[in-house]
């Protein structure tokens, strides 16, 4: 079951997972130190997080190490892109009006 990207890091506790193992990979273990919360949370987490292919297991030895996939996080880095754009648009457009009336109340 492939599941959406977007509902997935909309839980707060997955992007914090995310931010976790963007730095480095790590185990399950070491994941579920930083939450106050069950290691089998943390698990059901990190299994939705790889069904959306946000994340991978890799396999050393007897341990599992999740890491980011970082081509999936440029697919969402591209859909936000859309409104990056926007957003700069009405920046721009909100600091003219600004410096216009900065200018006429000299």
């Amino acid at each position: 079951m492939r599941r959406d990207i977007f509902k997935a890091i909309a839980d707060p506790t997955r992007r914090a997972i995310i931010a976790l193992i963007a730095v480095q990979a790590m185990t399950p273990n070491a994941i579920a130190e930083h939450f106050d919360t069950t290691r089998q949370a943390v698990s059901k987490h990190l299994r939705i997080l790889q069904e959306c292919e946000l994340i991978k297991a890799e396999h050393q030895g007897r341990e599992i190490y999740y890491q980011l996939e970082i081509d999936k996080m440029k697919e969402v880095d591209k859909w936000l892109e859309q409104f990056r754009k926007i957003w700069e648009t009405r920046f721009s457009q909100l600091d003219e009006v600004l410096s216009t009336l900065k200018s006429s109340n000299k």
